[in-house]
């Protein structure tokens, strides 16, 4: 059996076609690394993370979502049909969401199911099935899963998320513990935020497209969070200024 070699250090940047490992590794499927035999390549421009003898490609520019079955997304309502609704997820192809599934019964006939979830309405459901030859499908039954019912959506580069997660949650535990804010991000590219007050979320939006713009640079929870702070006049929880 080949020993595994990695070619890359962590935080590199690579290019299409850019030689990554070769021999028997445990990297997770991605779009945007190719195997040929038994090397690895890079199948786009972006950051090489290398952990515990394993690999990953962040792009640096965005990209669609790749759905996949058991991840939980926000999506928005494109259409209503007679048994359930389009919902983009920003993926190559629109999700469908079953009624009975979010229901919880089966549709009546002429029901209603604008009244459930319109075009525009927000709506939080797992990936159910998808075999990229249809188009996937969604279910909310489940915890949290269902419309979403307040606060603000916001969207970005799916491949952005885990750069505004953080390592072990830290950038977003940092920026709610500096607000008060409770933000859940999702690996589509959407991030939904509750906050204290309008201000507050505005300033969380603010945070997260210097994420977005800075995310292949070091250092930058440090900066986030003399952002934040910097914004709050001392910064405290609640997201009110100290007099």
């Amino acid at each position: 059996m080949q020993q595994p070699k990695i070619y890359v250090n962590d935080r590199q940047i690579v290019a299409p076609g850019d030689l990554l490992a070769e021999g028997e590794l445990e990297i997770p499927w991605s779009p945007y690394i190719f195997r040929e035999k038994s090397k690895y390549y890079a199948s786009v421009t972006g950051i090489v993370e290398v952990k515990d003898g394993s690999l990953t490609v962040i792009p640096l520019k965005g990209s669609k979502y790749f759905p996949r079955v058991g991840d939980t997304v926000l999506g928005s309502i494109e259409d209503v049909e007679l048994y359930g609704w389009s919902v983009d997820i920003k993926a190559p192809y629109l999700a469908y969401l079953p009624a009975i599934s979010l229901l919880g019964r089966p549709v009546s006939p002429g029901e209603e199911l604008r009244r459930y979830l319109d075009v525009g309405d927000y709506v939080i459901a797992k990936v159910e099935a998808f075999d990229r030859t249809t188009n996937p499908i969604l279910t909310a039954r489940g915890k949290d899963l269902g419309k979403v019912p307040e606060g603000m959506v916001i969207s970005v580069s799916p491949v952005k998320i885990p750069r505004i997660i953080g390592k072990n949650r830290s950038m977003i535990n940092t920026m709610s513990s500096l607000t008060g804010c409770n933000i859940e991000a999702f690996p589509n590219g959407m991030v939904w935020v509750r906050c204290p007050t309008k201000a507050l979320e505005d300033l969380i939006n603010d945070a997260i497209r210097i994420i977005e713009a800075e995310s292949h640079t070091k250092g930058l929870t440090e900066r986030i969070t003399t952002f934040i702070t910097s914004k709050l006049g001392g910064g405290n929880v609640s997201g009110t200024t100290t007099p």
